[in-house]
C-alpha cells in the first residue's frame, strides 16, 4: 500500500523530468530545470519558515524577561510565554513545521533522479528484471554481490552503450518502445558515477581525462563550500540570540560540510 502510494506522489514529479529531457534531450540539464522547478516549489514553506524564526527572535528579550521573573515558578513561567505568544500570533513550532515540509519532496525528487528506468521509461518491476536479465546475458552488466540503490542507473547507461543490441533483443520486444538512448554524460561527466578519494586511479585519469577525475573528486569539496557559505549567509541575516544557540550553530556549521562530504562521496555526481 505505501509502495503504491510512493508511486502515485512520484508520477508528476517523473513526468516532469521525462519533460525536460523530451525539450532538452540532455539528461543534466533536465536535472537542472528539474531541481529549479523543484526548489520554486519549496521555497513559499522555506520563507513561511524564516518570516516564523524572525518573528520568535524579535520576541526574544520578552522571552528572557519572563524567564528571569518567574525562573522559580515554572507553571507561572508556561502560563506567561503561551500569553506572549498568543498576543503576538506566534506558533513556536510553526518555524520547525514549515521547515519539515520540504524533506518529502526532496526524497520524492531523489527517488526520481535514481530510478530513470521508472521515471523515464515508465517500465515496471517485471519489465526491469527482464531488462537487467537481458543486459546481464549479453555480458553488458553484473549483479552487484549486495543491493545496489543505484542499479536502475546503471542499467541505463549500459543501455545507452549499447542501445541497438539491447532494443532490438526478442526479450525486451514488449516495451522495446518504452527504452530511451538516455545519455548521462554532461560538461565531460558521467554523472552516473561516483567521486573517487583516489581520483588518480579512476578510468577518466588513466584515459588522460586528468581534468575530469580531478573535477569528479572536488564536487563534495564545493558542495561542502556552498553549505557553508548558504550557512553563513543565513546565520547573518538571522544572528544566534543566545549562547546556547550560537554553540549549536558553530557545531552544526563543522558537522554540515563534513555529512555534506561524505554524502557525495557515496551518491552519483547528479545527486551531489
Amino acid at each position: 500500500m505505501f509502495a503504491q502510494l510512493g508511486y502515485y506522489i512520484c508520477v508528476p514529479f517523473a513526468w516532469l523530468t521525462r519533460l525536460f529531457y523530451s525539450l532538452t534531450g540532455s539528461y543534466g540539464l533536465a536535472l537542472i530545470l528539474f531541481t529549479l522547478v523543484v526548489k520554486l516549489v519549496i521555497l513559499p514553506f522555506q520563507l513561511k519558515s524564516k518570516k516564523s524564526m524572525l518573528r520568535m527572535n524579535r520576541m526574544q528579550g520578552k522571552v528572557k524577561d519572563i524567564q528571569t521573573r518567574f525562573a522559580n515558578n515554572r507553571e507561572r513561567q508556561q502560563q506567561e510565554m503561551a500569553e506572549l505568544y498568543a498576543r503576538e500570533g506566534v506558533n513556536p513550532m510553526s518555524g520547525c513545521l514549515w521547515t519539515l515540509i520540504p524533506f518529502p519532496i526532496i526524497i520524492i525528487l531523489y527517488s526520481v533522479v535514481r530510478q530513470p528506468l521508472v521515471a523515464l521509461m515508465k517500465l515496471t518491476q517485471e519489465n526491469i528484471d527482464v531488462l537487467t536479465d537481458v543486459v546481464t546475458k549479453l555480458g553488458y552488466y553484473t549483479a552487484p554481490a549486495k543491493a545496489d540503490a543505484y542499479s536502475q542507473m546503471t542499467i541505463a547507461n549500459v543501455l545507452h552503450e549499447h542501445f541497438a543490441d539491447i532494443v532490438s533483443n526478442p526479450s525486451v520486444a514488449e516495451f522495446a518502445g518504452q527504452l530511451k538512448d538516455i545519455n548521462f554524460h554532461f560538461l565531460g561527466l558521467n554523472l552516473i558515477e561516483k567521486p573517487s578519494l583516489m581520483f588518480w586511479n579512476t578510468p577518466e585519469w588513466a584515459n588522460g581525462l586528468w581534468y575530469i577525475a580531478l573535477l569528479m573528486f572536488l564536487i563534495p569539496f564545493l558542495s561542502a563550500g556552498l553549505t557553508i557559505l548558504q550557512t553563513k549567509l543565513s546565520q547573518k541575516m538571522n544572528p544566534p540570540q543566545d549562547a546556547q544557540t550560537a554553540q549549536t550553530s558553530k557545531t552544526m556549521n563543522l558537522v554540515m560540510p563534513l555529512m555534506s562530504i561524505y554524502i557525495c562521496f557515496i551518491m552519483p555526481v547528479c545527486m551531489g
